[in-house]
């Protein structure tokens, strides 16, 4: 697994820094009193969704959580197995399981049922990404937090949006352009490469960051890393994925894989774009949410198990309230959206 991520990076809000945590690790508006809500579906195992049960879900279920009961959230994201929430006042919480230490807090918790506060962040903490066995966030502090490490090849670039997928990383500079770095199975780095006919391939893996040459010329503005696939949005709204493309995963209609950027034109103005398992969701402009692909454990949130090979928009709860954040997991999904009533 990459453990180590992206340097110093700058933000409208000042100088801001991208950390990470796994095993032995630690670290970590609204002005209405309305406050935006979490739903989490798909799987519960080890209480991933974070609801006080290991019952998985198969429609949206609203989270009500006595940690952060009172704080609006910001932003939401979704690793293998455990889940990671960011309020508005820029404290973390962690729920499901913590065997890599992936939960930000002690060793002797083998998984939480319910969401969890992350410890060890001294500064407020702006952005959140979370991988199959670790997370990371950016803080506005300069100062780095305890032990977790920079990628130093990436001085002099200005990094504002991480993504970590199983075994791979993407990232967005601050001119929009997407680099990626990890292994290379299925095209999921979105450089050309993939395995070869009889199973063996032309590289194992890229150590170090490397343009997506597809991509240039696109601002990048959303990007989202999976087990095997990826995607990103460009400042058009248009939705760009790469990696592994059998029917049931990103719904192009055939089983090959795409070993570099390919656009999927049959949604609206897209806003944010994740990747599960094997599963992906979007949400467009007008806080409609799309997913497909996989649905084990009900994680397209549709009410069933039956897979979906092109986008279908979720009803219920967000028919009335829009969504404006979503993440997905291996096997299980969450969405922010409009506000608690």
């Amino acid at each position: 697994m990459w453990r180590n991520v992206l340097r110093k990076t700058t933000l409208s809000s000042g100088e801001l820094e991208l950390l990470t945590w796994r095993r032995g690790y630690s670290s970590s508006t609204s002005g209405h009193p309305a406050r935006r809500f979490a739903a989490v579906w798909g799987n519960g195992d080890f209480g991933r969704l974070g609801v006080g049960t290991l019952d998985s879900q198969w429609s949206p279920k609203p989270i009500n959580c006595s940690s952060f009961h009172h704080q609006s959230l910001k932003s939401i994201a979704c690793g293998g197995a455990h889940t990671l929430f960011l309020t508005e006042t820029g404290r973390v919480y962690a729920t499901g399981l913590n065997d890599f230490g992936q939960l930000g807090s002690s060793d002797l918790i083998k998984y939480s049922r319910e969401p969890v506060e992350v410890s060890g962040l001294a500064k407020g903490i702006v952005q959140i990404a979370a991988g199959y066995h670790h997370s990371c966030a950016i803080t506005e502090a300069a100062k780095a937090v305890h032990r977790p490490t920079k990628v130093e090849c990436l001085s002099g670039l200005t990094i504002k949006l991480a993504a970590l997928g199983s075994e791979h990383t993407v990232a967005v500079t601050d001119g929009g352009e997407a680099l990626s770095w990890g292994a290379v199975a299925s095209g999921r780095l979105g450089h050309g490469l993939e395995s070869s006919i009889f199973g063996f391939l032309t590289s194992n893996s890229e150590y170090t960051p490397r343009l997506i040459k597809k991509l240039e010329g696109i601002r990048v503005k959303r990007v989202a890393a999976g087990l095997l696939h990826s995607a990103c949005i460009d400042e058009t709204g248009s939705l760009f994925v790469f990696g592994d493309k059998v029917v049931a995963n990103l719904g192009f209609g055939e089983a090959k894989n795409a070993t570099m950027p390919s656009m999927i034109n049959t949604l609206p103005y897209s806003e944010e774009v994740a990747c599960g398992g094997y599963h992906t969701c979007v949400v467009t402009r007008g806080g409609e949410l799309y997913t497909w692909g996989s649905n084990e454990n009900g994680c397209l949130g549709i009410g069933s198990t039956d897979v979906f090979h092109a986008p279908e928009r979720i009803q219920d709860p967000f028919l009335k309230s829009p969504v404006s954040k979503v993440s997905c997991g291996w096997k299980h999904t969450a969405a922010i959206s409009g506000s608690w009533k």
